[in-house]
């Protein structure tokens, strides 16, 4: 998500805009290599060639009409020779119906071949961004990240389904049409082709004009998905409501759909009269090879004049054809462009190929001189962490906000990887093990509850997908939410909503560690899971929490001091180092900055049974 959602006025990038002018730094440095985008056809070489074939034997009838027609005009109705006139036009008749089959079974294939194409990027895509790290997605917006996806792989869709295609069947359509028409006269050829050249230079002007507004146009996409992404969910509605600023983001959305607008209508009239110029030319030019023919060349039948104005039309038009084509591909270029910066984009984090199966894993949790930053130029987040967590018991980490305790815990589930140091489970390096089987040891609750826009059992089941019914709902009475499940009209097929807004926070917690029972980790984090809830309702969390952490290695960023009472090991952090750790009588006894911190919190360090949440503490 953005850094500051609803910020007004800025494009992705952070700068301000108030208008869709092009600036140098909105164009792309260099153009995408052909040869990149043409490797993705490689996997369908075998149809392709199929659709060459097909594309050959339609150019190579198209040019065979006129000079059927020649003969029908100079022997068949002027010789009156009725015999060949009706050979002559059943065949003529018989190249269109071929020529039609052979179209129908062009597009077929190339759409087939196209929309693989298609699906190739888009799981290439995502499957990349699945393997980024979370630091990734900590820094970029959802709505970029769905505007890559679906608008600049959405927005390909022509050039790979048709335009490939069109391109190879013109090019072949225009040596054939060109060689026949030599054959037919060299002179008249000569003359219709004169200009050719200028018109091809002509559009490669225009192509590149078009190619820089298309890659602003994206850019601003990517901005107005960004600002629907987070004005319309759930989250983004209540905020702009109760702030009242419902009014300010139309106006913002205005804005931005304003400005796409205005590009949209420049890309499309970028060049505009230098093409109707090129248009122009090719609809005066049978005229003119008339005008050619009865001034200069009177030795030239009418049939060969007509057959000739035939086949120019036959290649004026593919020439345009191929014109256009180069304009949609130059501006094509820039959304390939943006959709290989995304599949080029570093993998930060990556398994081993020696990665090894953790296997009947204990517990015991290692972080040996571990240090940790977001930025290679920021300050360290984590300095020299020594911390050792046995199997099966509790260890809370506490610390004021930014100590760093979030950070310690991510490290253990490898959601980031340590720049120096190794973290071990069971003495395994966690980067020497498949990150299938890490995900299976390692189990993490969040404050932060996500529920897909699915039933409560899809959700459950997303973590086990070979869950029986029966396993489903005992975790989710261990978890202390089977009760409030089957007394819903529909259970555990009830929709849960976008992000699960149809439940309380409470509920939506205890869902979630349903989740996590059912996944069965040895090692469990629990990321502040009980901070935003009310005293009865995080009562019932902790209960299903301690059912859930129970015989578990268990590391809990703490929220509640009667959480840290039980802990058998408390780690305190200061500005990302580990100042003390203990247990809390331990602690309480030293009088350093644990006890400074429940001062601090409220709480006297000798209160048996406090239940205020010591909210320096988190």
């Amino acid at each position: 998500m953005s850094a500051q959602p609803f910020s007004e006025g800025r494009r992705g990038d952070g700068r301000r805009h108030s208008s869709p002018d092009l600036r140098p730094e909105d164009i792309p440095s260099a153009p995408v290599e052909l040869r990149r985008v043409s490797r993705l056809f490689g996997p369908y070489r075998a149809r392709l060639t199929g659709l060459l074939a097909l594309i050959f034997l339609s150019a190579g009838l198209g040019v065979v009409n006129p000079f059927l027609i020649r003969e029908v005009l100079d022997r068949g109705i002027r010789q009156h020779e009725t015999t060949l006139l009706t050979e002559l036009v059943a065949g003529m008749i018989a190249i269109s119906v071929a020529t039609s089959v052979i179209g129908v079974a062009q597009t077929w294939i190339s759409n087939q071949v196209g929309q693989r194409v298609m699906h190739d990027l888009r799981a290439a895509v995502y499957a990349h961004l699945q393997r980024m790290s979370l630091a990734f997605f900590t820094h970029t917006r959802t709505g970029e990240v769905q505007s890559r996806i679906a608008n600049d792989i959405g927005g390909i869709d022509s050039v790979v389904t048709s335009t490939a295609t069109s391109i190879v069947q013109n090019v072949t359509t225009v040596v054939a049409v060109v060689v026949a028409m030599i054959l037919l006269d060299w002179r008249l050829a000569a003359f219709s082709l004169f200009l050719l050249p200028f018109f091809v230079w002509l559009t490669r002007r225009v192509g590149e004009q078009r190619r820089r507004i298309q890659s602003v146009r994206q850019s601003r996409l990517a901005d107005m998905s960004t600002l629907v992404e987070e004005s319309l969910s759930v989250s983004g509605i209540l905020l702009g409501k109760t702030m009242g600023r419902s009014p300010e983001l139309v106006r913002r959305f205005s804005d931005e759909s304003g400005d796409l607008a205005e590009l949209e209508v420049r890309a499309r009239m970028a060049g505009r009269w230098r093409m109707a110029s090129v248009q122009l030319s090719f609809a005066i030019m049978p005229a003119l090879v008339y005008w050619f023919a009865g001034e200069y060349s009177h030795s030239i039948s009418i049939g060969t004049v007509v057959a000739f104005t035939t086949l120019q039309t036959r290649v004026l038009f593919p020439i345009q054809s191929l014109l256009s084509v180069g304009l949609e591909v130059q501006t094509s270029l820039a959304l390939f462009g943006r959709i290989f910066e995304y599949l080029d984009l570093p993998i930060d984090i990556v398994e081993r190929p020696s990665a090894r199966t953790l296997k009947g894993v204990h517990g015991d949790v290692r972080l040996r001189d571990v240090w940790f930053r977001y930025d290679p130029e920021a300050p360290w987040t984590l300095e020299a962490i020594d911390a050792e967590v046995p199997a099966g018991t509790r260890t809370a980490l506490v610390g004021e906000t930014g100590s760093g305790k979030t950070t310690l815990a991510y490290l253990v589930a490898r959601l980031y990887e340590p720049e120096r140091g190794a973290v071990s489970i069971d003495g395994t390096d966690i980067r020497d093990a498949t990150f299938a089987s890490l995900a299976s040891t390692v189990g993490l609750v969040s404050q932060e509850t996500y529920l897909f826009h699915a039933s409560i059992r899809e959700n459950l089941r997303f973590a086990c997908p070979e869950a029986t019914d029966e396993e489903i709902e005992d975790a989710a009475r261990a978890a202390q939410i089977h009760d409030l499940v089957a007394s819903l009209p529909e259970g555990y097929d009830t929709p849960v909503g976008e992000r699960g807004y149809r439940f309380s926070g409470g509920e939506k917690q205890r869902i979630a560690i349903a989740r996590t029972i059912l996944r069965n980790p040895p090692v469990l984090i629990l990321d502040e899971a009980t901070s935003a809830l009310d005293n009865e309702t995080e009562r019932a969390v902790q209960l299903a929490l301690d059912e859930l952490s129970r015989g578990r290695t268990t590391i809990a960023i703490a929220h509640r001091l009667s959480t840290i009472r039980d802990a058998d090991q408390i780690l305190v952090l200061d500005r990302g180092r580990v100042v003390e750790r203990g247990d809390h009588d331990e602690l309480v006894a030293l009088g350093g900055r644990y006890a400074a911190l429940l001062r601090g919190a409220g709480a006297h360090p000798d209160e048996t049974a406090p239940d205020v949440p010591p909210a320096a503490l988190a």
